[in-house]
């Protein structure tokens, strides 16, 4: 996927343009990521350590200490990494309708995330624990769009990968201090898991304050933003005498604003005819349409976002949940219960170390290649599951590997997806891409439990990889490759 860049105007004017805009490109090299940036990722360390307390003793608590099937953890499991599709899409909308929502729509969405963890310590059986998750989830749904097009307008498209990367990895600092955390907890506790909620939900509150104090409501102007096209050859316009207006361009930079709006339908209103002579025609400035649903959903109409949907949702399709894998390496290993919470650290720690780096190539090198990859890395970590290996250093390996997919995969798909959106409708598209990788990924689930409850472990992550890479290779040649820096993946 690549990017237009359409500018008008003389040559004089475009040189200019092209002259200031390489000062700056050459300098952001050195700049660190924006506060707004830093700010997110703070909110999002500390709400990791709270959901990720719990994520890593869930799956324990659920088939060893409830004594739920398979089958049925696969059940919780896709409420637990899928449900939050189907409020994503009304997440990314509510934020893009304009007066600073991003902000607000996303902290909803913590402070209902934070309310849910006390409320496992009432849930014993399947269908109340099944509505805590979903309604833990319905707050991810709600934030997560909103808060990656935060991320996205305050970052120039140029860093935009780096700015993801810096924000997965403060993000993944949480998730690999949740599960010590959690470990700790269980330790030194006689009631284990309901000291682990309780604690949760305190640090969620945390993380909920820390957003509202210290994130601003609008993201932070950039001046690489808005580009106002005058031509220098105009003329000036005369007392008496009506001029032709110059055009001024306030899209983003490389952003191709799609015919989607209401305004641009049949039968919308026709644009205001020309002043009339003796007066002074203002600037004709592009007003920004009031996004609706309708538009949002419109975007699948590009091209560059639809290859894009559909790439995520194919390799979700084939994407084993976190909590599987290290149900099966708990097997493989026989890992005893009582450290079963530290094997996320493993994965965290290699997100941890690889998210930032893999960004800053995923701007140089291209989107679609490192996060094909990720995926790659993946496939690999299954291989090794499946493998007759038990040597001390088979975890290390598959942790390393299963890191480094999220590293290759969560922040680039982001940063690729803003490329292709429009400014106005930022969380709309996230949201819409979100959407059907988590929908992939909850049908994943339910596959993988029920083909785990009926032929065992080891077939099914085998049908799982053979999915995977079908589902790559199908991704890979799915569209004709464009090399550009902000290239997207399909």
């Amino acid at each position: 996927m690549y990017l237009a860049d359409s500018r008008a105007g003389t040559p004089e004017s475009t040189a200019a343009s092209a002259e200031s805009a390489a000062r700056p490109r050459a300098g952001r090299r050195l700049t660190a990521v924006g506060p707004t940036v830093l700010a997110l990722g703070t909110v999002s360390l500390i709400t990791d350590v709270s959901s990720e307390m719990v994520t890593a003793v869930l799956p324990l608590y659920l088939v060893a200490g409830l004594g739920l099937s398979p089958l049925g953890f696969g059940l919780l499991d896709g409420i637990y990494n899928g449900f939050s599709a189907l409020v994503r899409l009304a997440g990314g909308h509510l934020a893009d309708r304009g007066g600073g929502r991003h902000k607000w729509v996303a902290g909803a969405g913590y402070a209902l995330s934070a309310v849910c963890k006390p409320l496992l310590l009432m849930a014993q059986t399947l269908t109340p624990i099944g509505l805590v998750l979903a309604a833990d989830r319905t707050g991810k749904g709600l934030r997560t769009a909103p808060r990656d097009a935060l991320i996205s307008l305050s970052s120039s498209p140029e860093t935009r990968g780096r700015a993801f990367g810096v924000h997965r990895a403060m993000d993944t600092a949480g998730a690999l201090l949740g599960p010590l955390v959690a470990f700790l907890i269980l330790r030194a506790t006689v009631d284990g898991y309901d000291a682990v909620f309780t604690v949760s939900f305190c640090v969620a509150v945390v993380g909920v304050l820390v957003l509202v104090l210290f994130v601003p409501g609008r993201p932070a102007a950039r001046s690489t933003q808005s580009t106002r096209t005058v031509p220098a050859s105009a003329p000036a316009a005369r007392p008496g005498s009506a001029s032709p207006a110059p055009a001024v361009d306030i899209r983003e930079p490389g952003t191709r604003t799609p015919d989607i709006f209401p305004e641009s339908l049949p039968g919308s209103p026709s644009p205001p005819a020309e002043a009339g002579a003796g007066t002074t025609a203002a600037p004709a400035v592009r007003a920004e349409p009031r996004p609706t649903l309708r538009a949002a959903l419109a975007l699948l109409r590009l091209p560059e976002l639809r290859g894009i949907a559909l790439c995520a949702l194919l390799l979700g399709l084939a994407t084993v949940s976190d909590s599987f894998v290290f149900l099966l390496l708990q097997r493989r290993l026989g890992v005893p219960d009582r450290w079963f919470a530290l094997l996320p650290v493993g994965t965290a720690a290699a997100f941890l170390l690889l998210a930032v780096p893999l960004g800053r190539l995923a701007d140089r090198a291209g989107r679609r290649q490192v996060f094909l990859a990720g995926h790659g890395a993946l496939l690999l970590a299954y291989g090794l599951l499946l493998t007759s290996w038990h040597g001390t250093a088979l975890p290390f390996a598959v942790l390393f590997l299963h890191g480094g997919f999220y590293a290759a995969t969560d922040g680039v798909l982001m940063a690729a997806a803003s490329d292709s959106v429009p400014e106005e409708l930022r969380s709309s598209g996230l949201a819409l891409v979100q959407t059907g990788q988590a929908l992939a990924r909850f049908a994943c689930s339910l596959a993988f439990g029920a083909a785990w409850t009926a032929w065992g472990d080891r077939t099914a992550l085998t049908a799982s990889a053979v999915a995977l890479a079908l589902c790559a290779l199908f991704s890979t040649i799915l569209r004709p490759v464009r090399r550009t820096p902000s290239e997207g993946l399909a």
